[in-house]
């Protein structure tokens, strides 16, 4: 295997990071939006959660994005 063949197929294994971090906002979304719904009174306490929760999985998915990019250019 050639080294261009093989920086490419890690630069492609680095981006199922993103897969999970969109499966993760997508869960956080989803669980937030159903317990609004369920208890409205308790929505806005729990927003300062939603963020926090949706900025770790966004870096997770920036970090595998990240990785990918020094692995095929640098």
């Amino acid at each position: 295997m050639e080294a261009e063949a093989a920086k490419y197929i890690g630069a492609g294994l680095a981006c199922f990071a993103l897969i999970g971090a969109g499966i993760g906002i997508g869960n956080i979304f989803g669980s937030y939006l159903s317990g609004a719904l369920r208890n409205p009174s308790a929505a806005p306490g729990q927003f300062t959660n939603l963020l926090i929760g949706f900025a770790l999985a966004e870096a997770t998915g920036l970090f595998g994005l990240l990785v990918a990019l020094i692995i095929l250019f640098g």
